[in-house]
């Protein structure tokens, strides 16, 4: 039986202000957000480019929070080290474009820093339910990655209801978190479904009170 675990919600700075970056993470504390997300794309694996080790490195002096580093790019074995020294602190990336997700898994988990897989909305989560016990937390994707202004995809949770059940029949005990289209609405059917990590990007940056929709969030 895993336990209930604590919902924690994770603001996306694709969201934020790119020409004072610094400060749209900063804002983040002061608004109660437990953790910083940070969409690396690449420009192959999706069709948008946003950035690299540099921003991540120069954002982490700004906020005490850990920073959720969503890997959006092809063969992520290649700068899985570089991340990390910038100072990623959750690190996640696409399992079907690694050569090695076994071992990147493994490396990122070596280096004391959180792993976890991210499963895109057009993939099959079953695919990789064999990767879990590696996984410090898993990734689902409730739009497509790499597009912005999307609806959450209600089938999303459909694959949630598999990850939980995989994890609890193999008692494990990985955080289950979720992106794309979550506001203050969907979010309370999303933690019902089992989620306990909420990426939210335009819901935050462009609330009226941030704080307050990160605390409806959160449940």
């Amino acid at each position: 039986m895993v336990e209930e675990k604590r919902v924690l919600v994770a603001p996306s700075i694709l969201s934020g202000d790119f020409a004072n970056m610094g400060n749209s993470v900063a804002l983040l504390d002061e608004w109660g957000a437990d953790l910083v997300h940070c969409d690396v794309m690449d420009g192959v694996y999706v069709p948008n480019i946003t950035f690299g080790m540099p921003m991540i490195k120069a954002i982490k002096d700004y906020t005490k929070l850990p920073l959720d580093v969503h890997l959006m790019i092809v063969k992520p074995e290649r700068y899985i080290s570089k991340f990390l020294d910038s100072g990623a602190d959750w690190l996640s990336f696409h399992p079907e474009v690694s050569d090695s997700p076994n071992e990147m898994l493994k490396s990122i988990r070596a280096s004391g820093k959180k792993a976890g897989i991210v499963i895109n909305a057009d993939v099959n989560c079953e695919d990789y339910l064999y990767l879990l016990d590696l996984c410090d937390f898993i990734l689902v994707m409730s739009v497509q990655a790499g597009l912005g202004g999307q609806k959450f995809i209600p089938d999303t949770l459909k694959k949630i209801e598999v990850i939980k059940n995989y994890r609890q029949k193999h008692n494990l005990s990985f955080d289950i978190e979720i992106d794309g289209g979550i506001n203050e609405q969907n979010s309370i059917v999303v933690r019902q479904a089992g989620v306990n990590v909420i990426v939210a990007g335009s819901a935050v940056f462009n609330s009226i009170d941030p704080k307050e929709t990160i605390r409806k969030i959160r449940g």
